[in-house]
Formats: C-alpha cells, sequence, structure tokens
C-alpha cells in the first residue's frame, strides 16, 4: 500500500500517513471549504489500510493549531473509525499535540477522549509553532 502524503495549504493540514512506519501525523490548521472533498480520501485510505495491518503497533500525532466547527465533526468519526478498530484488536495509540499557550486546544482533546472507549490518548505540549 502506498503512503499518504497531502501538502499543508492555508486552509488544510499537512496529512502524511507512513503505512511503512505505522506513524500517521495531522499537522495544521483545518477549515477546508469542502470538508468531504477533502477528507473523504482520507477516510478511504485509512479505513484500506486498517484491514490490511496486523498486530504492528500504530502512532497517530495530531497537532491542530485551529479547526472549525465542521472539522471539529470529521475528527469525532476519525476517532470513532480509530476506537473501533482498537476494538477489532488492532494497537493504536494516539498523540494530541497542542501549543502550550493555547489552553483550549488542550481541552478540545480531552473531550475527544471522553468518547473513546478503548483508546487513552497522549496530552502533549508544547511551545507555539511558527
Amino acid at each position: 500500500m502506498d503512503n499518504l502524503f497531502i501538502n499543508r495549504t492555508k486552509t488544510t493540514p499537512e496529512i502524511n500517513f507512513d503505512c511503512s512506519h505505522h506513524v500517521l501525523n495531522i499537522t495544521g490548521k483545518s477549515y477546508p471549504e469542502n470538508i468531504s472533498e477533502f477528507y473523504g480520501p482520507i477516510f478511504a485510505w485509512l479505513e484500506e489500510y486498517l484491514s490490511l495491518v496486523d498486530s504492528k503497533s500504530i502512532t497517530i500525532n495530531i497537532h491542530l493549531t485551529y479547526f472549525n466547527s465542521t472539522s471539529s465533526k470529521v475528527l469525532l468519526d476519525l476517532f470513532d473509525l480509530l476506537d473501533e478498530a482498537v476494538d477489532d484488536g488492532k494497537h493504536i495509540s494516539i498523540n494530541w499535540i497542542y501549543d502550550e499557550d493555547d489552553p483550549d486546544a488542550l481541552e478540545f482533546g480531552e473531550e475527544f477522549q471522553d468518547n473513546l472507549e478503548h483508546i487513552q490518548m497522549v496530552f502533549t505540549g508544547k511551545a507555539e509553532s511558527q
């Protein structure tokens, strides 16, 4: 399976899914004009990847410095998909990376965590990005 890489834009995050190392990164801002056009192929790739991966440990790193309410719904769908995969025996860890100067970002991550049954997120604060 090919890796998935989508360059960051002003309104969309960088997507860097490296299936050979089982590390999936989502970084930047998320408020695309057409949410399903942007995230549809990402979910399709992820669903195929999860169907093919066996007992490898998968790491998901999410560092979104801004996302709108529509992107928040997409994140909930993403976390549901990942939580179901863990329930099916996959080994997935999620790192929620937030800027230390943005307490709302940590709070959003904690709210997402409240919706997960099988995954315990790791929260990591870092100095504000450029």
